[in-house]
């Protein structure tokens, strides 16, 4: 079920290091979503998102995002989400980021992109902050929790040996020595194989396009 991977949350450190880029999205928000087998043209696609040009690099992908919120009034009625391949456990998977975005927390968008696969997400809406983790196998939700020991899902327990392992108690009060972010990053890893770097977000060249908030009803 799990990778081989052996992250730690201690690997994930830098996402609080000063200054790191991740900053950004930490005080902001973000949606961070891996899903094994499409490319990001299929995965933007499969999300209705209206193609725009390509970023270079994370600050391209910050500076875009806030032209859409300039466009907008800061209210915005879509945002922009940003996807380049990475290796990971089981071939290539598409890694997904936005700013206030929330492709990683629709159901719909979730249940179609791990049909036949896998999809994770985590996500921060900043300055609360409300944090949530979501794990879709073959179009279902297998596992999700804003905190660890309140979590749903078809398998709410599935995953509880490695969150122990990470420091993400699965029973009881967190442990106010454990960065829970950099240990939810971890849990990604550990279900995708795929380790997110800081150069690997910065450097990256990220396909983009442009996602419309959900109707009413």
């Amino acid at each position: 079920m799990t990778s081989e991977s052996s992250a730690t949350a201690a690997d994930y450190s830098w996402i609080r290091a000063s200054p790191s880029l991740f900053a950004y999205a930490l005080e902001g928000g973000y949606t961070l979503t891996l899903v094994r087998g499409l490319s990001p043209v299929e995965v933007l696609d499969a999300v209705g998102a209206e193609p725009r040009d390509a970023c270079e690099g994370f600050h391209d992908l910050v500076f875009e995002h806030t032209e859409i919120l300039d466009a907008y009034g800061y209210s915005p009625d879509s945002f922009l989400a940003g996807a380049f391949t990475v290796p990971g456990e089981g071939g290539d998977w598409t890694l997904v980021l936005e700013f206030g975005g929330d492709v990683g927390t629709r159901p719909r968008f979730m249940e179609a992109l791990s049909a036949g696969s896998r999809a994770v997400s985590h996500t921060s809406n900043g300055g609360k902050p409300m944090d949530f983790f979501h794990w879709y196998e073959d179009g279902e939700l297998r596992t999700t929790f804003e905190y660890p020991a309140d979590r749903t899902g078809s398998t709410p327990d599935e995953l509880n040996a490695v969150m122990s392992e990470l420091g993400l108690n699965p029973t009881g009060d967190t442990d106010p020595e454990v960065d829970e972010k950099a240990a939810v990053f971890a849990l990604a890893e550990r279900l995708t194989g795929v380790r997110v770097t800081e150069a690997l977000l910065r450097e990256a060249v990220y396909v983009t396009g442009e996602v419309g908030e959900e109707s009413p009803g």
